[in-house]
């Protein structure tokens, strides 16, 4: 199966639970498993290629410029994670279909899985570590709604927003990292980094790669000092737990530490960094996790513990210590996930995780006391099950690991972190398991039905055979390890036996054992020290500095971002006038090459009158009716600029978007004073005219140094000039820049349209059903009103201009990839037109003969542009590539077939639609105040007695 199906099923599957809710849990997990599956064998028919040593690939180019492509790729370790993500997943949603009650909505939690799974497929398959980053973000999503799956509990809302902020903190700082890895590689593909260690290594960039990479990965794989938010999130639902602690999520950072180990490991500040974190995270994992009376939290401390282990293996820099990672990462997500959800049977049972209210569960639960006690003990290290292996091996490795020039150290705290990680398995077994039957258990525990027992008892199964026969386990360990390695790594020839000889692993593995028993003999007393001794908290360390930034960031906030316009527009206006300055003053400015030419008498008086327009509207501005007729010669006035400098696409456009936007600020001063207030101070007014000079000034300055010098490169319009007919298949460069060449920004500006029109809506909807609405009902008019409701020769000639007004909008439509014309342009005369019908004939008459709603029509003209984006894919080319041809229907001539029309019909009817919903929100403003209105055109109010002195003007309706 190709890489993409797999990667892609669990998003695609996604969508099946929420269908299947309906259908009963049985079938809402059975559809989950299903699509897990699917991925799993998938993946399993990869195995012969990857067991042929040879890496399978996949491969789209998205943004090739950017070194932003789709690239896949499997290979032993890959396949390795992958395997575990998808083989213990299987597990899991079995779990999980037994464990969850009915009052959980288990369509929603499978869904979330899903999103879950499909990210962490993506981590460990990505050949591309942009999209790596992206499927790194998405863990960190899917995992927040996983762990705050119980909305009801505060400290699972809790843990989901303590594991969201942790992770992704270290996910911005591993994006810089990642970012200046491929800068020094010359590529954002794993597969070409990897074979550059040394040219990665010697650069002077390799430190800050180096520490904001491990960031990422520490806080992901939760280690010292980011490994309290892991424990926290254990209130998530225990499938959620089991599959966090054993597959996926914190197995995220070891993956990536394991995949970049080629090229980041083997230099001094690899080995002290990644050895010394998990050394020390080791350590204190398994000495909290011994003095938690949560079972859960016993489980989520250790699995901190171990994950020190395998990044303290890997800090080695080692093959022989590559290798022993590998094999724990097996062991570790085998006895993991069967602990975990043997934790959450007895959570299920007895009501209660609190070890001090447990105990004699071994008579009253046979079964999963046999399950949990094997994979508690394979976590300790005891021999003939898989943890003693991998932990020997450990412990071989320490034995050869120097650090800060002292040969003990690292033997000696290996040694002490497991002896309390004995410890801690075995007071779970005999605090949980062992000891007389109680009587107070918060329920009657009893083993559950084979649907949640089976799943932990397969990978007890495997915790044994490989415990057992080691050599089973041992040629794709070798071959993951090679994989880690690289292509300049040689895997160690060690042989995995039970019996190593009396060498030192075997003699510090009797001591961390028997230390585990005495450790846990003196429990009692050794937990009053434990409780009396005052320490640092992480979590209230984390609590405070969060809160200390969330004050700090408020005060900032409130003191830049307090509402006023004038604020921002000063202080954007000034960093940009400061920026521009500073890169003129210590910039080198070229010689005049061109000169000035002689403005004619019509440019000059076209240009006084700007001016004139521009200053009367800065001195008028606070009559609102007259300062719209001077922005309205302005817009007039710069379109006249437009057609003088032959851009007659702009004239065009410019001329309709002032007719619309006058006619929509017409209706919004309706509901507006006469005249705007005087709130600000003289002196601020000073400030603002000083800024706005100097921002002319600025402006003007930048415009005469370019007219006056020629470009140093050839322009860019050449380029599109040579293209224009011959790529976009159309002569009027305008329309075809729009349509193909930057379509892409089009299709966002359409968005952004349609957003705009949308938030229009919505803050008319606020208005009518907040304190506004009782303002808009008694709301006394500011003047006398018309008589005339309708003027009859306004809606006879808007009815008759109705269809050319349609006529002329078709045309200049069709006309747009070649002439002055095209989808925006046509929309906006199109509305024009509409608006002209609401203008003459009121609001109910025209919306009586409404047949499509106006979100209809934005989100039409959205989906028929992408769409037609789209399209290009199936012909192999990027998003928005148009083509064209000609064609000849008799009785016809010969004429062109571009796909950007249908691009720019989309364009066409989210303009539309954009502006007559814009337009009807303020209609129904009007509606509410009371603004009178009539289904029957032409006729008179009936309601008013003088209807020469009261009535409603067209306009003053609000349409």
């Amino acid at each position: 199966m190709s890489l993409f199906f797999i990667v892609a099923l669990p998003f695609f599957g996604a969508l099946l639970p929420g269908l299947m809710n309906s259908a009963g849990r049985s079938a809402c997990a059975g559809v989950t498993f299903t699509v897990s599956l699917a991925a799993f064998f998938g993946l399993l028919t990869n195995l012969p290629s990857v067991l042929a040593g040879e890496m399978v690939t996949a491969r789209v180019d998205w943004m090739p410029s950017l070194g932003l492509n789709f690239t896949l790729m499997l290979d032993g370790l890959g396949f390795f994670f992958a395997f575990l993500i998808l083989g213990i997943g299987l597990l899991i949603i079995a779990y999980a279909r037994h464990y969850l009650s009915r009052s959980d909505n288990m369509g929603e939690f499978f869904t979330y899985l899903l999103l879950f799974q499909g990210a962490m497929v993506g981590i460990v398959l990505s050949d591309n570590i942009l999209l790596l980053l992206v499927f790194w973000e998405l863990t960190s999503l899917s995992s927040f709604l996983l762990i705050g799956y119980w909305k009801h509990l505060p400290e699972g809302r809790q843990g989901a927003r303590m594991a969201l902020a942790v992770t992704g903190m270290g996910g911005l700082a591993m994006i810089g990292g990642m970012l200046i890895l491929g800068q020094i590689a010359g590529s954002y593909d794993l597969s070409v980094i990897l074979q550059n260690r040394d040219l990665i290594q010697a650069d002077p960039l390799y430190v800050p790669a180096l520490i904001l990479i491990l960031l990422g990965c520490f806080t992901k794989s939760a280690q010292f000092p980011f490994h309290f938010w892991l424990p926290h999130a254990m209130a998530a639902p225990t499938p959620v737990s089991a599959y966090l602690h054993s597959a996926t999520m914190v197995k995220a950072g070891i993956f990536l530490m394991a995949r970049m180990w080629p090229v980041l490991s083997g230099t001094p500040e690899w080995f002290m960094i990644v050895t010394t974190a998990g050394l020390v995270t080791m350590v204190l994992g398994a000495v909290i996790a011994l003095f938690k009376h949560d079972l859960k939290a016993l489980l989520a401390f250790s699995t901190v513990s171990h994950l020190g282990l395998i990044t303290m293996l890997l800090g080695t820099g080692t093959a022989f210590g590559a290798m022993a990672a590998v094999f724990h990462i097996l062991n570790h997500a085998t006895f993991k996930a069967a602990l975990f959800m043997s934790a959450g049977i007895i959570d299920h049972e007895a009501h209660t995780r609190d070890i001090r209210r447990l105990g004699g569960l071994r008579t009253l639960m046979p079964v999963t006391f046999v399950i949990a006690t094997l994979a508690a003990l394979s976590m300790a290290g005891i021999p003939l099950l898989n943890g003693f292996l991998s932990k020997e091996m450990m412990l071989e490795e320490t034995t050869h690991t120097v650090s800060f020039g002292a040969p003990w150290l690292v033997p000696v705290m290996a040694t002490v972190g497991s002896l309390f990680s004995a410890a801690y398995c075995f007071r779970l077994i005999g605090h949980v398991f062992l000891g007389p039957v109680r009587d107070d258990y918060p329920a009657r525990p009893h083993d559950p039905g084979a649907g949640m027992w089976l799943p932990p008892a397969i990978l007890v199964v495997l915790v044994v055979v490989i415990g057992i026969a080691p050599f089973l386990a041992e040629p794709f360990v070798k071959l993951v390890t090679a994989s880690l390695l690289g292509i300049e790594g040689e895997v160690p020839k060690a042989y995995f036996k039970i019996w190593h000889g009396l060498v030192p692993a075997l003699f510090m593995s009797i001591i961390a054992t028997v230390g585990g028993l005495l450790v846990l003999a003196i429990f009692h007393p050794a937990l009053r020290v434990w409780e009396t001794t005052p320490r640092p908290e992480a979590k209230v360390i984390f609590e405070a500095i969060v809160e200390t930034a969330a004050h700090l960031a408020r005060r900032l906030i409130l003191g830049l971002h307090n509402g006023a316009f004038t604020r921002y527009a000063v202080i954007g206006s000034i960093a940009i006038i400061a920026a521009g300055f500073h890169a003129w003053s210590t910039g080198t400015v070229a010689a005049p090459t061109r000169a000035p030419q002689a403005a004619g008498p019509v440019p000059t008086a076209g240009w006084l009158m700007l001016v004139v327009a521009t200053v009367g509207l800065v001195v008028m501005h606070r009559n609102r009716f007259l300062s719209l007729i001077l922005i309205g010669i302005v817009g007039l006035m710069v379109s006249i600029g437009f057609v003088f400098l032959s851009a007659p696409d702009l004239a065009m456009t410019q001329f309709t978007v002032e007719v619309v936007t006058i006619i929509l600020l017409l209706l919004a001063l309706n509901f507006l004073p006469k005249r705007t207030p005087v709130e600000s101070s003289v002196l601020r007014r000073v400030r603002d005219a000083g800024v706005a000079v100097a921002g002319g000034l600025a402006t003007f300055g930048l415009a005469y140094h370019y007219l006056l010098r020629g470009a140093v490169t050839a322009p860019i319009s050449e380029f599109h000039l040579a293209n224009s007919y011959k790529g976009g298949g159309g002569t009027n460069v305008v329309n075809v820049i729009l349509v193909d060449f930057r379509g892409f920004d089009t299709y966002g500006e359409i968005i952004v349209l349609g957003i705009a029109a949308l938030l229009i809506y919505a803050l008319t909807e606020t208005l009518l059903n907040g304190p506004v609405r009782a303002r808009l009902l008694n709301r006394e008019p500011d003047e006398v009103r018309a008589g005339d409701m309708h003027p009859m020769m306004m809606v006879v000639l808007t009815r008759v201009i109705m269809p050319v007004v349609l006529m002329v909008g078709f045309y200049i439509f069709l006309r747009g990839h070649n002439e002055p014309g095209g989808g925006f342009i046509a929309g906006l005369i199109v509305s024009i037109a509409v608006v002209m019908q609401y203008m003459a004939s009121g609001f109910a008459w025209t919306s009586a003969r409404l047949k499509y709603p106006y979100h209809g029509v934005i989100g039409a003209g959205v989906l028929v542009a992408g769409f037609t984006g789209i399209g290009s894919w199936f012909v192999g080319k990027p998003f928005l590539t148009s083509d064209f041809t000609y064609v000849r229907i008799p009785p016809f001539e010969k004429f062109e077939l571009a796909t950007a029309a249908l691009f720019d019909l989309g364009v066409f009817l989210s303009v539309v639609g954009a502006v007559m919903l814009s337009l009807e929100s303020f209609s129904r403003l009007a509606r509410r105040a009371q603004v009178p209105d009539s289904e029957h055109p032409m006729d008179i109010d009936p309601s008013r007695e003088d209807p020469a002195i009261e009535g409603a003007g067209s306009i003053r309706e609000g349409v």
